[in-house]
């Protein structure tokens, strides 16, 4: 503690911040809590639930003043906490997220309002997100059958304004008054000792949604009030914990609701049967958004070629349908077919910076293979130059349609090729030197577009090639003026009152803040945390770990062994020695496990390479990059590291390129 107390004195205030694997957001946290702890007796309460990114040390070593709890394995939100609130000796309690920011006031303020509020047991301050709006789970109405079903049907979304519809989130109420509510955040709870002493702690049948809200329940039953408080604020990034876990969050937090419904709200067994088979549809939809959303770009491009050749045959006979009438579906369905494969193959489907040179890629090479198409099935070739003319118009809209989305779409702002339009806040010497090192770092997706300065003094300037655009006064211009979409604010350039400010004036204009702490080893944002070093930490995927990848990979086995089988084993099996066969022999009598899915054509050879659990490398190979390098010379480290390369750069090229060279090398080794 900064203030030392009594032994028979209780402190003013009890923090509770349970942690699990964001070590840089609960960083942020505390220096953050901290500073709003100045001249307030308290105690902080620290609960790692478990995490291995170093979270342990690092409040170890940065803030020893804190009581730590390690815990060997996570005990979920409820447990946690309750182990620290068993210990806890302050006057006022209060449970606070590990990915928030306080405001230098919050706590003093909020102490202000227990000691002006004798009534109130429970409060939750004004809770917003990181581009400035307010935080749905501020103020709350517990979920009755009427506020569950509005919820979980839409009608709260769809009328928010509407004391009838919208009870769930009371977003029918200002934001801007203080009122007595029926529940608050989780990610921001304080309470008096005398509530916790009369109703315990946080129910641990819950996991990691409800405690709170269920919390919420019993201290109003007990006579206290509950209050959102809107005179001072933290700001949330919200989730993170649950993105860097296995955790199905939308199973947990309707799987919460049912319990409460059953636990709290008295209702019969059919109210109990409607809300959970409401909550069954509300998380089957949920679940279902993620792929209706991946399926939206394959829709646009096969409504474009539908497009693209109706447009074609206008062009080319004056007229739409002027098709053979057998041709009707089937040639729109088989064109659309091989645009998407010619896609597929391409990586246009990938969220790789360049799927706009790679959507090109694949209608040319949709193209190559529909005018093979009209070569092979005469009957089908009525018009090659349709063909043409399509893939003509294709080429131009189908990458055209990714670069104007990339530019003008509200949500996906990123240039194509420099990536998010950033603006750094800070002049002094660490944020400059968070501005040489993302120079440095040739990846990493920020384009720097100019600095901010604290003050006017310096706008116009030039500071390491970067221009001083504004200042924090005039900061919403130069966002609209740059079409900006980040924003990093460098370490101890703001005080957070200052940065909570300048978010809440720039709210709506789709910006994402990121603050790099005093240790500048990373920057804390609202979806990630990117790391800054000499050498950038870059998230990369695994592209034989890709579905479409691996679909495409086990196609091409089975289309060129087939034929392997049915032309070549036979001849191979009589004229080779089955007990001492030759390289290309033993190629060929692998080819049964290949079509049968036991092995590819491409990977690795087991016999110098034991494939780690941890890792997948796909299947064992009747060739690969390590056979053609000689294997026997390699380590197996080598070996790894090359079976890794392959596995981390796969497509079907490489695959077809593989089985040139071992071919070749075949016919080499013979003459």
């Amino acid at each position: 503690m900064s203030m030392s107390a009594p032994a028979e004195q209780r402190p003013a205030i009890s923090v509770v911040i349970v942690s699990y694997n964001v070590r840089d957001l609960l960083e942020n946290c505390l220096q953050s809590l901290y500073s709003a702890l100045s001249g307030i007796t308290h105690e902080v309460f620290v609960v790692d639930n478990r995490s291995d990114d170093g979270t342990v040390e690092m409040v170890r070593r940065r803030f020893p003043q804190a009581l730590l709890i390690a815990n060997d394995e996570n005990l979920g939100f409820a447990r946690a906490n309750n182990l620290a609130l068993a210990e806890a000796r302050g006057e006022t309690l209060l449970l606070l997220n590990p990915d928030t920011l306080v405001q230098e006031d919050t706590v003093a303020t909020m102490l202000r309002f227990f000691r002006e509020n004798q009534d109130v047991g429970m409060a939750g301050c004004r809770i917003i997100k990181p581009d400035g709006s307010l935080e749905a789970a501020s103020r709350r109405s517990f979920p009755s059958p009427w506020v569950s079903f509005t919820k979980l049907s839409g009608l709260s979304a769809l009328f928010p304004r509407s004391p009838l519809f919208a009870r769930y989130n009371l977003t029918y109420l200002s934001e801007d008054e203080s009122y007595e509510v029926d529940a608050i955040s989780g990610s921001f709870m304080m309470l008096r000792r005398e509530v916790y002493d009369s109703i315990g702690g946080l129910d641990e049948s819950y996991f990691m949604y409800g405690e709170d809200l269920d919390w919420c329940f019993r201290t109003q039953k007990a006579g206290w009030k509950l209050y959102y408080v809107h005179s001072t604020k933290i700001i949330h990034y919200g989730g993170e914990s649950t993105k860097r876990s296995s955790i199905d969050a939308h199973a947990e937090f309707y799987r919460a609701m049912q319990v409460f419904a059953r636990k709290n709200l008295g209702l019969s067994a059919f109210s109990l049967g409607v809300i959970s088979i409401g909550i069954r549809l509300r998380l089957a939809l949920a679940r279902s958004r993620h792929t209706v959303s991946r399926s939206l770009p394959l829709l646009a491009d096969a409504l474009t070629t539908v497009l693209a050749m109706l447009a074609a045959e206008f062009i080319r006979f004056g007229g739409f349908f002027r098709f053979p009438e057998y041709a009707y579906p089937t040639v729109y369905i088989v064109v659309v077919l091989v645009m998407w494969l010619g896609l597929l193959i391409s990586g246009a489907y990938t969220r790789e910076h360049y799927h706009i040179v790679r959507s090109g890629l694949g209608v040319l090479l949709a193209f190559l293979i529909l005018s093979s198409l009209t070569f092979f099935f005469k009957d089908w070739g009525f018009s090659r130059m349709v063909v043409v003319i399509a893939g003509g118009l294709n080429l131009a809209l189908i990458p055209g349609r990714r670069i104007v989305g990339s530019l003008v779409s509200p949500g996906q702002r990123e240039h194509p090729v420099t990536g998010r339009r950033t603006l750094l806040v800070g002049l002094n010497e660490q944020t400059l030197d968070v501005l040489r090192r993302l120079k440095r770092l040739d990846e990493q997706s920020y384009h720097i577009l100019g600095l901010i300065d604290i003050s006017r003094r310096r706008i116009g300037e030039i500071v390491d090639a970067v221009p001083v655009l504004g200042s924090v006064q005039n900061i919403g211009k130069v966002i609209d003026e740059n079409d900006v979409t980040d924003i990093i604010i460098g370490p101890d350039t703001l005080p957070y009152s200052e940065i909570l400010s300048m978010i809440g004036r720039t709210r709506g204009k789709g910006v994402h803040y990121r603050i790099v702490p005093r240790s500048m080893e990373f920057i804390v944002g609202k979806t990630s945390v990117d790391q800054l070093s000499s050498v950038p930490l870059l998230d990369f995927e695994y592209n034989l770990m890709k579905s479409s990848n691996r679909v495409l990979k086990r196609a091409l086995d089975i289309i060129l062994s087939l034929p392997g089988i049915l032309l070549i084993y036979p001849f191979v099996s009589l004229l080779s020695d089955r007990a001492h066969p030759g390289p290309m022999a033993r190629f060929v009598f692998g080819l049964p496990d290949v079509l049968i899915g036991r092995r590819s054509l491409v990977g690795y050879d087991p016999r110098y390479l034991h494939a780690p659990p941890d890792v997948y490398l796909g299947k064992p190979g009747l060739t690969g990059l390590a056979q053609l390098r000689s294997i026997e010379r390699l380590t197996e480290e080598e070996v790894l590291g090359t079976v890794i390369q392959y596995v981390r750069n796969y497509s079907v090229f490489l695959d077809i390129e593989i089985l040139i060279r071992t071919l070749l090398m075949f016919v080499l080794r013979k003459n």
